[in-house]
């Protein structure tokens, strides 16, 4: 079969802060010249797809804010399918609550009134903010969902706390966990992307640094999956784990030969 669409992971696979990876160019025109479409999908929430075509412009990348998905544009796309009208009360950064408000979503900074909790990535996470999501969730009934899953992500200089660790605060201290995870490896995520590029999924390949988010999203559609060690996951990791990725490449300059394999 040949490939028609990539899911591309950004961080840790084609950029490392506001570099470019090594090897990420020749990556790209591999798939250039195979012809295969592209779409780019990060577990960062808080970055529109506007501001990472200019990161990707700054990295001297060409990549237009059509071809990028994020856990940012996908549980905005789910607050609009599913709490439109509803009141979201926002454990987050100003970048995501800045997407909401922009969607036409209402935004809520008191507790007791929100209809709708949503956790994600904060680097000024604090103690009240807790205080605040118990009191949110004190009823039940009140959906508490979380952007990402992403425990850890890739820093300059080492890897850091993402959505994940701060979900995961607010679920031990709640008692349960969200009902709903939007970005990456949840089928709306991968519904998204799939959508975005147009093509079936036995059709595509997902390439990504992450064996629990890019390489789970791939394989539970049967899309040909593809980790590079050029972020979370090195070789420890991998033997660790239970998931068994298509392929494994040194980086994505590697691609070539997945596309040529076919």
């Amino acid at each position: 079969m040949t490939f028609r669409g990539a899911i591309l992971d950004v961080d840790g696979t084609v950029l490392r802060g506001n570099e470019r990876i090594q090897g990420a160019t020749a990556g790209l025109d591999a798939l250039d010249r195979a012809d295969v479409d592209r779409v780019f999908f990060s577990n960062n929430p808080t970055k529109a797809p506007p501001a990472y075509a200019e990161r990707f412009a700054g990295a001297d990348i060409e990549v237009g804010p059509d071809e990028v998905l994020t856990s940012g544009t996908a549980t905005t796309a789910y607050l609009e399918a599913e709490h439109a009208a509803d009141s979201l009360f926002v454990v987050g950064e100003s970048g995501l609550e800045a997407q909401f408000t922009e969607a036409g979503l209402t935004v809520t900074t008191d507790p007791t009134a929100a209809d709708a909790v949503v956790v994600s990535i904060d680097r000024e996470f604090h103690y009240d903010d807790l205080v605040a999501a118990m009191v949110a969730l004190e009823d039940e009934s009140v959906p508490f969902l979380s952007t990402d899953p992403d425990m850890t992500i890739p820093g300059v200089d080492r890897d850091l706390p993402g959505s994940g660790a701060m979900t995961h605060a607010v679920s031990g201290v709640v008692g349960r966990p969200p009902d709903a995870t939007l970005g990456k490896p949840s089928a709306h995520a991968r519904g998204l992307a799939l959508d975005r590029l147009g093509h079936d999924a036995d059709e595509c390949l997902v390439v990504g640094d992450r064996l629990d988010t890019d390489i789970a999203l791939g394989a539970s559609a049967g899309m040909t999956t593809v980790l590079v060690k050029t972020g979370i996951t090195d070789d420890h990791i991998l033997a660790e784990s239970a998931v068994d990725p298509d392929y494994v490449l040194d980086s994505f300059a590697d691609i070539e030969q997945v596309v040529d394999d076919q």
